[in-house]
């Protein structure tokens, strides 16, 4: 038997796909707030200000201009995230410089979220498989995927259009992007024959 690999539709992959955009939003919104707060102030530098006001716009048009960034752009959605993720690091050092802490704490936990979002993000870019091995089954996930041996595996119930895993701690099921044909079928009941005797 070879191996069988499905591309499914995972949820955490979804949802992530779906809120991309928001998030986008959210950070325009901060870093635009941010500098009109630090335009406030006399001793800041005006190029800082300017860039940081020329980023937000910058966001907040092309969150406007796109419907779905994470897919229809994958290497500018990732070149944004990481301005996003920078220039809230500079505000919260800015912030931290002046002696303002909370306001520097509040923006570099922002930033670390944006950073953990740009790790996340990058994994999205490539297919969700599901792959069934002699040795055991991986699965797709965020932040990491998983792989299980067989005897960790209670049961696998495979249809033409989704999968589920069950093992004792959890259960999973999965939309299939594309219906497996019979030949897939059969290799997946053939697995289970053989690891889980079903």
């Amino acid at each position: 038997m070879n191996a069988v690999s499905l591309t499914i539709i995972h949820p955490a992959f979804e949802n992530l796909k779906r809120t991309g955009r928001l998030l986008h939003l959210l950070a325009g919104m901060a870093i635009l707030a941010n500098a009109f707060s630090l335009y406030r102030n006399p001793t800041i530098n005006p190029v800082y200000f300017w860039c940081q006001l020329i980023v937000a716009i910058d966001i907040v048009l092309l969150v406007f201009l796109t419907r779905n960034l994470v897919e229809e752009l994958p290497k500018i959605n990732l070149a944004f995230r990481l301005t996003e993720t920078l220039t809230l690091l500079a505000a919260a050092i800015i912030f931290f410089s002046e002696e303002r802490h909370l306001m520097s704490a509040a923006l570099l936990l922002a930033s670390m979220a944006f950073a953990y979002l740009l790790y996340c993000e990058q994994k999205v870019n490539q297919p969700e498989i599901l792959s069934i091995h002699h040795t055991g089954i991986s699965l797709p996930g965020l932040p990491s995927g998983q792989f299980f041996i067989w005897s960790k595996i209670n049961a696998i119930e495979a249809r033409y259009d989704s999968i589920q895993i069950q093992t004792a701690d959890k259960s999973w099921q999965f939309p299939l992007r594309k219906n497996i044909g019979f030949e897939e079928l059969d290799q997946i009941h053939d697995f289970c024959k053989h690891y889980l005797g079903k």
